[in-house]
């Protein structure tokens, strides 16, 4: 059986549905309140020009940002070096953020080896 809880705003003031939730504070203390969009924009309205005489201390906008999923090429990188830190006896763990350290050392042991070069005798001038 499946089941829909349905959650319903009410404005706080007039009893309407409400549009928002609406943060402020005053006084150092912290306030919300569920408001409709209209009753919303009359509060803005009314705190405007006191806004716009106030200094700001604190709350400013930040946008949030998402981080992306490591793609499937990431995680099988992850996965080879956590192996290969395994096997050459580093100290990870099984899950998080992998050490600079370790992943410059996987790095490195994966760099091709220079074959060296054959030496050709060298002829003399005069000779």
């Amino acid at each position: 059986m499946a089941q829909k809880v349905l959650v319903e705003m009410i404005d706080d003031l007039d009893g309407s549905e409400a549009g928002q939730t609406v943060p402020f504070g005053l006084d150092g203390v912290q306030y919300e309140i569920d408001l409709s969009d209209d009753n919303a924009a009359t509060l803005r309205d009314e705190l405007a020009t006191f806004i716009a005489a106030a200094r700001r201390t604190g709350g400013r906008k930040t946008t949030v940002r998402a981080t992306a999923a490591p793609s499937a090429e990431e995680r099988e990188r992850s996965k080879a070096i956590r192996t290969w830190a395994l096997d050459n006896n580093w100290a990870i763990a099984e899950r998080g953020r992998i050490p600079r350290e370790v992943i410059a050392a996987y790095e490195e042991s994966q760099k091709p080896v220079a074959k060296p070069r054959k030496r050709t005798a060298k002829k003399r001038a005069g000779k």
